[in-house]
């Protein structure tokens, strides 16, 4: 099989690792890839919401299956524009249409489709610029803490956890009425603050069936003990320990079934992975998000533990025979530490050469924001390399990852040395 991975992070990193082990790969590409993704397969300098340009690779290469790993193109309904058109329709595109997309574009169409199906999810009211006032009313009468997410997508950034009536009031007043993130908080949901601790849960799925893949806990605040601001995540770690069999019998029954049926039901076609995010509230889940696509840095510990072939499972995804494929998960514990640039996530350091990668002993190291300049790999995102080492227990696995972490050098170089330390 020819595929083509979309996306240039950690995330597409590990799908190009985990693909490139496969006997039914023949030639992998990745649109654009990055510094480390070339040794897996083939870069190719294409933007991944450059339809037009995709179609004509995919022609030119006889590409037989599309994974695509971030959202922005899935939003915007690149799977929509392969069914639409007769010279492509017939290559299998793995992530779901927009209208599904709307799950993770819209933070509104989420809520009400949770509360539509009975999903445990924190109680919300959405408002816009022209509802401001109702909005204030409602927040007077919710407790605190309170949480104001932007409807659309904001690149991580549009969830704001309000301590004080107060500051809830002014953010909300600066996301409707000054765009605090441009068109994404044209409407802004209102939710109760859950009290407990997150999970990643993940499923695959051809429309009709699923597989639980490995669930996984990422890390999001930049400092160390889970301070400072949020990031793109700065680690993860799977599986994890308080998701034990009687929890992920509850996630499965009153989360993943109805999720999978409920968009059945609404004649919701939808070939891809499912993210939920969850907050386990004194044993009982609770949906915070989903997401159309697999999370970051999560799939770096995810990938890992995952012994069957994957390509299969894309395979049953695009084909609808899902049911049939085997999912082999291993025992082990994978770690994943993530290594950012410095002043990330604010405006950071950049275009630094990266020395040591060759010294990492026990880990994988999957690239996310890194290039090339000349024969020297750099650094050009916020996140900038993830660490993941597999080991039989937790506490090999966080040591190792941190051990190889500490082996690599740029200017600015910085990561979190207590990732998982909370679960030990």
């Amino acid at each position: 099989m020819n595929i083509l991975i979309l996306g240039s992070g950690g995330r597409e990193s590990a799908f190009a690792w985990k693909i490139s082990q496969s006997p039914k790969c023949s030639q992998l590409f990745i649109a654009p890839g990055n510094a480390g993704t070339g040794q897996y397969g083939t870069n190719v300098n294409l933007k991944v919401t450059d339809f037009e340009g995709i179609k004509a690779f995919c022609l030119t290469n006889s590409i037989n299956l599309v994974l695509v790993g971030p959202e922005e193109p899935l939003v915007k309904g690149i799977h929509d524009f392969f069914l639409a058109d007769e010279q492509i329709k017939h290559i299998p595109v793995v992530g779901p249409q927009q209208e599904a997309a709307q799950l993770e574009g819209s933070k509104d169409f989420s809520k009400a489709f949770m509360q539509r199906h009975n999903i445990p999810t924190a109680a919300s009211k959405t408002f816009n610029r022209d509802t401001l006032q109702e909005g204030f009313d409602y927040l007077a009468t919710a407790g605190l803490p309170i949480v104001l997410k932007a409807d659309g997508l904001a690149a991580g950034k549009g969830v704001l956890i309000c301590l004080t009536l107060e500051e809830a009031r002014q953010e909300l007043a600066e996301m409707l009425t000054e765009a605090k993130f441009g068109d994404a908080s044209s409407k802004v949901v209102i939710e109760q603050f859950l009290q407990g601790i997150e999970l990643s849960v993940f499923v695959m799925t051809d429309g009709n069936s699923y597989k639980i893949l490995p669930e996984a806990k990422d890390y999001k605040r930049i400092g160390e003990g889970d301070t400072g601001l949020n990031t793109g995540g700065m680690g993860s770690v799977s599986p994890v320990p308080f998701a034990d069999a009687e929890f992920m019998q509850k996630v499965e029954e009153r989360v993943i079934i109805p999720t999978v049926e409920g968009l059945k039901a609404e004649g919701i076609p939808y070939k891809g992975f499912i993210f939920i995010g969850l907050m386990n509230c004194y044993g009982e889940p609770f949906v915070i998000e989903y997401n159309c696509r697999m999370g970051d840095p999560e799939t770096e510990s995810v990938m890992p533990r995952i012994s069957s072939d994957f390509i299969d499972l894309l395979e049953g995804v695009a084909e609808g025979n899902l049911v049939e494929k085997q999912l082999e998960i291993s025992e082990k514990v994978a770690a994943t530490v993530v290594c950012v640039s410095g002043g990330y996530p604010g405006e950071y350091l950049k275009n630094k050469a990266i020395s040591g990668i060759e010294n990492v002993r026990d880990s994988h190291v999957f690239h996310a924001g890194t290039s090339f300049s000349g024969e020297d790999v750099i650094n050009t995102g916020g996140r900038v390399l993830a660490i993941t080492s597999l080991q039989d227990n937790m506490f090999d696995a966080l040591q190792q990852a941190t051990a190889d972490a500490s082996r690599i050098y740029y200017d600015g170089v910085y990561f979190r040395k207590d990732i998982g330390f909370d679960l030990l």
